[in-house]
């Protein structure tokens, strides 16, 4: 064994003693800036509560302007959901936003601030096309907040009913994808009934491939998920799992609620049913599209103030006769009002009738839309305005 020289052994104990000089120096500095993030923290919890005070002082004028507001009495529950004014504080927060937090996620930030604080306010209720887990669940959560009150609906039909009854405040339905198209029992349930579009999310549609806990990977026999998410990951699945049987359920939730019990079977969902059912994401962003992205609307019974950036939805029923549509599209030219889109749908009872579901950029309140609208009525058999509302921030 051979021994260290005088020097070795010096150099040795000054590498030690620099080795914790610096280790000291690091803590040092290190606690200087937890001390200061605790700092920043107590400043942070004393500001949101401020705003939460705020919000409170929001919900007594509002009760006591409808008690005192004689025209008001007949309607008991003031509103206190503004999806306008909520727009414009999110479009304000990401504008004067200075990094290095992203934009969107800084607005995500705040808008579980303001669902904390309408909670305060008055708790939400909001209907969703269930069950839980499901793109229209997240897509809930993203528009309303994680302390809204969820409700999941089995119907798009029981979405609306929810809503119209008061049982819900609002609701929550898809209503077309970038890949697959329009969501028909959405457009037809504004056909029967007198519910307004208050409000519109967009969702990027990405999916996870989840496995639970116990689950053997090596002996999967089957893959749940709805059909449109297997169509959606197809090319995906041929690569990775071209043996194993893909078996199409009523929605991703229950696709991955299935997971609980089956140790030889894996789910197709998104992040909110990976975390609702506590599941693990083998593989993530797996749909053959990265684009495709999901509109949904929020639907309510009061009308809503322009925000700035709006859009309009419209439902005309046409005269049988050539070039109808025609003639309904060119006040929209002519007042330079931008369609956003068109949808076609059977005027039920009457045969061979049809609807026109129509989305512009603006609201009803800007003279170019209501002027481009007001040509319209006299062509057309019928005319109804489903709402003026926000074009989706996040």
């Amino acid at each position: 064994m051979s021994e260290q020289s005088p020097e070795q052994h010096m150099n040795n104990s000054n590498q030690t003693t620099t080795d914790t000089n610096d280790a000291a120096t690091e803590k040092a500095f290190l606690d200087n800036i937890r001390q200061s993030i605790d700092a920043v923290d107590c400043k942070i919890q004393t500001l949101i509560n401020d705003r939460a005070k705020l919000a409170q002082q929001v919900a007594v004028v509002k009760k006591e302007h409808l008690a005192n507001n004689a025209a008001a009495a007949t309607d008991s529950n003031p509103i206190f959901y503004r999806p306008e004014r909520e727009a414009q504080v999110l479009k304000a927060v990401m504008e004067r936003n200075t990094g290095p937090i992203a934009d969107e996620k800084m607005a995500r930030l705040f808008r579980e601030i303001m669902s904390v604080c309408l909670d305060l306010e008055a708790p939400q209720r909001i209907a969703f096309l269930g069950p839980v887990g499901t793109f229209t669940h997240a897509a809930a959560l993203k528009h309303f907040g994680k302390a809204a009150d969820t409700m999941p609906m089995t119907t798009i039909t029981d979405v609306f009913r929810e809503v119209e009854a008061g049982t819900a405040m609002y609701g929550v339905v898809p209503v077309e994808n970038s890949s697959e198209g329009v969501v028909n029992h959405t457009l037809d349930g504004f056909l029967s009934s007198s519910l307004k579009i208050i409000g519109e999310v967009e969702l990027p549609i990405h999916q996870n491939f989840l496995v639970a806990e116990h689950t053997k990977v090596d002996s999967l026999s089957r893959i749940y998920s709805h059909q449109q998410s297997l169509a959606q990951c197809r090319h995906w699945l041929d690569v990775n799992f071209p043996n194993v049987e893909r078996v199409a359920v009523s929605s991703n939730g229950e696709a991955a609620r299935r997971l609980k019990n089956e140790w030889h079977s894996a789910a197709i969902a998104g992040d909110v049913a990976a975390a609702e059912y506590d599941l693990h994401k083998l593989y993530t962003n797996i749909e053959d599209n990265p684009s495709n992205t999901t509109r949904f609307l929020i639907i309510g019974h009061e009308a809503i103030a322009p925000s700035g950036q709006d859009k309009t939805s419209i439902v005309v029923s046409a005269h049988d006769k050539a070039g109808a549509l025609i003639e309904i599209l060119k006040p929209l030219s002519y007042h330079g009002v931008s369609m956003t889109s068109i949808e076609t749908r059977p005027e039920r009872p009457n045969k061979w009738a049809y609807v026109f579901f129509i989305d512009m950029n603006g609201h009803i309140d800007a003279p170019n839309v209501s002027a481009a609208i007001a040509d319209i009525r006299p062509l057309v058999k019928d005319l109804r305005i489903l709402g003026s509302y926000p074009k989706a921030v996040l």
